[in-house]
């Protein structure tokens, strides 16, 4: 684990590239500063050793673009719709999200509140444990059996959520 000096650093040296890629990538505000405190996370407790300040700021690149594929390959964010856009364009909805609309709607009310929560809101399980009294644990396995349901119902494309 890397010293709090260390990181301070790093983070004032890369952190427009590391935001500059995730806008590039991601083209959100809120998904941007997700994946920027992830890259930062996972350089503090990275054991690597870089031969110098290029190799660092190679591994920094590296891990910004994998993080942020890694989201956009994510199953709910491929397959929801904001629900700006939805009140914004009620009627112009693309079928296919009509259809995830839907299945989240259909779902029994405490695995919607879980999607509604963790997709819509962008809260955490932990976040989420805390705002509904549950436990953390309970938390995740209801967002599994939810991705699960909704699978199942939009056709079982194969995604791996």
């Amino acid at each position: 684990m890397r010293s709090e000096q260390e990181v301070n650093k790093a983070i004032e040296q890369y952190a427009n590239t590391v935001r500059r890629l995730c806008v590039i990538h991601l083209k959100n505000h809120a998904d941007t500063e997700d994946i920027f405190q992830t890259v930062f996370l996972k350089y503090t407790l990275s054991s690597a050793v870089f031969e110098s300040q290029e190799h660092e700021k190679a591994w920094l690149i590296r891990v910004t673009i994998n993080a942020c594929k890694d989201l956009l390959k994510n199953f709910f964010r491929s397959h929801t719709t904001s629900l700006d856009e939805l009140i914004e364009q009620p009627a112009e909805l693309p079928p296919d999200h009509r259809d995830v609309l839907e299945a989240v709607l259909s779902l029994p009310q405490k695995y919607k509140d879980v999607v509604y929560l963790h997709y819509y809101e962008e809260y955490t399980a932990p976040q989420i444990s805390r705002i509904l009294g549950k436990n953390v644990n309970t938390i995740y396995t209801l967002l599994t059996r939810s991705k699960q349901l909704l699978r199942e119902k939009l056709g079982g494309d194969g995604y791996d959520g």
